[in-house]
């Protein structure tokens, strides 16, 4: 698996670059082929963030996460 910086990790948000990546407890989730993810906007959520501390206003638990492999670390 990869490390990526948070810098790193806003450029994955589905404009600056093509992948739509999120990070949830320090692990790095390529949600691209979510439909619920397209042009990096989930909501009022944008990809390339960490979400973890957002998790709380979601209308689902942290099982969602288990839809994807993480592909790296927040570092």
């Amino acid at each position: 698996m990869i490390s990526i910086s948070k810098n790193q990790l806003a450029l994955r948000n589905g404009q600056d670059k093509p992948e739509i990546w999120i990070a949830y407890k320090g692990k790095i989730y390529d949600v691209g082929n979510s439909r619920l993810w397209k042009n990096g906007k989930h909501y009022e959520h944008w990809a390339g963030q960490d979400l973890t501390d957002e998790l709380s206003d979601a209308p689902h638990n942290e099982n969602v996460f288990d839809k994807f492999e993480p592909i790296g670390y927040l570092i």
